[in-house]
């Protein structure tokens, strides 16, 4: 983020704080999209997702006075994580499965190629993406976070370990098994793994 996306996510901030509440719904429409992908990817579920996004920014609205003033991408993550864990607990507790469940539906964001790649490339990455995505959810919910958080939506350890309440050593032993274990499961399909060799060889080719 931008010194200048930060100043104007703190102007909003104080605002929010002030009773403006259209300066809060700037900040619900700048990261909604985000903070769902993040619970969706956690909670596997959809409608699921939608409520857990729905539950963080309303804790957000009820916690503006909490907020120090660093990271509010990493701050709302945080409050997203906490609520899907809630949920994941909660399930536990009521392990009977939904029957209003939905698949989970995301926009692929797994990329290797850029996005004017030949059509076939494209087509090619674009179902890699379907598998990793599927793949993600065979992972356990502490790596399938870190390994989500880390390699799809771009934060640092440190911003991860700050949103899980982690150790560093810990983000990082999840992210490393995280993707040992996406690997093991697309090798087991024979087509995601022709896809995600050929993906690679890619990458390797550009470094």
């Amino acid at each position: 983020m931008s010194e200048t996306e930060h100043d104007r996510y703190q102007q909003l901030i104080a605002s929010a704080r002030g009773g403006d509440l259209e300066a809060f719904n700037q900040i619900v429409d700048d990261f909604q999209t985000l903070i769902y992908r993040i619970c969706v990817r956690i909670l596997g579920d959809a409608s699921l997702a939608e409520d857990a996004a729905q539950d963080t920014f309303i804790k957000a609205y009820g916690a503006l006075e909490q907020y120090q003033g660093g990271s509010l991408k990493s701050w709302l993550a945080r409050i997203a994580t906490n609520r899907c864990y809630d949920m994941i607990r909660a399930q536990r507790r009521r392990p009977a499965a939904s029957l209003d469940a939905q698949p989970v539906e995301t926009q692929p964001e797994w990329t290797v190629e850029p996005v004017s790649e030949h059509p076939d490339s494209f087509a090619s990455r674009s179902q890699l993406s379907e598998y990793l995505e599927r793949a993600l959810q065979q992972l356990s919910h502490d790596q399938r976070t870190a390994v989500a958080l880390f390699d799809i939506h771009g934060y640092s350890y440190d911003e991860i370990t700050d949103i899980t309440g982690a150790s560093l050593g810990t983000v990082k032993s999840r992210i490393s098994r995280g993707r040992l274990r996406l690997r093991d499961v697309l090798q087991s399909d024979e087509q995601a793994r022709e896809l995600y060799e050929r993906a690679w060889r890619q990458s390797d080719s550009k470094t």
